[in-house]
């Protein structure tokens, strides 16, 4: 796909398909470094908690990710996202 095609592609879309490609490939880190971008993984810090307890099985930092990542957008940082998933898929898509 070409490069333009990726940022032109629906925000849910490019995110659904960065999820999947990094939940095939079991990528905890790629969802720990979207969170560390988020008041979400602040906000847990500030209350005592730690990313060790968001859970340890990747489909529980899928979760908890999908939750932050939900529907409503993740409001000004949406550009930097978008840029992170388009690069994420065109470093880790096959063809």
């Amino acid at each position: 796909m070409a490069d333009q095609v990726l940022e032109e592609l629906p925000y849910d879309e490019l995110r659904e398909r960065a999820f999947a490609i990094a939940e095939d490939r079991h990528d905890i880190g790629f969802f720990f470094d979207l969170l560390n971008h988020t008041s979400a993984l602040n906000a847990t810090a500030s209350e005592g908690g730690s990313l060790g307890e968001i859970g340890g099985s990747i489909t529980e930092v899928v979760a908890a990710t999908r939750a932050v990542f939900g529907t409503d957008g993740v409001g000004d940082l949406e550009p930097l996202f978008r840029a992170r998933f388009a690069t994420y898929i065109r470093e880790h898509e096959t063809s």
